[in-house]
């Protein structure tokens, strides 16, 4: 049964299971009530780093709360379509999925890699954790992504007899 999966394909299906609920509980409560959601310790650099050091008004905060969290549904959205199509096995077994993956890999990695940013900046430590150990994750899978392609189908050479102008002449063939 899982002689056709491979590492790539595994270690995406266990980051989508980490970051589907995750990301999404962050984004709902963001949603919800954008500053107190915006507070809470997954996004509470971006938080302050927003109000310190770019010093934004109640409204901007709000807006940049939005999109922070529509960053973070893209992210989810891009590992559902990808345990989508990885349950189909044509497309696991060719790379098929991959590009799915990639693309919730870079979103995510530049989601996480500016909330370190700002976490650092502010001095929040367990956010700086937190975020850094999300960016890990994330990068480590995509060089896996990388470093493994799909193995190729092996080709069947058919036994066709080799055309006449392919042979050589020789003298004692005539």
């Amino acid at each position: 049964m899982f002689g056709n999966w491979r590492i790539g394909s595994v270690n995406g299906a266990l980051l989508a299971a980490y970051f589907i609920p995750a990301w999404t509980l962050v984004a709902f409560n963001i949603m919800v009530a954008p500053v107190h959601g915006l507070y809470e310790r997954p996004s509470v650099a971006v938080a302050l780093f927003l109000s310190d050091h770019l010093q934004m008004a109640g409204t901007d905060t709000v807006r940049a709360a939005w999109l922070l969290a529509l960053g973070r549904l893209t992210v989810v959205a891009f590992f559902a379509i990808y345990l989508a199509l990885l349950c189909i096995p044509r497309i696991r077994k060719n790379g098929g999925s991959d590009e799915a993956l990639g693309i919730a890999l870079a979103i995510g990695s530049l989601i996480s890699f500016a909330s370190m940013i700002m976490a650092s900046k502010v001095g929040e430590t367990a956010a700086l954790r937190l975020h850094a150990t999300e960016l890990l994750l994330l990068l480590g899978a995509a060089i896996v992504v990388v470093i493994e392609r799909p193995a190729t189908a092996a080709k069947t050479a058919e036994a066709t007899p080799p055309l006449g102008l392919e042979q050589a002449e020789l003298l004692h063939n005539r």
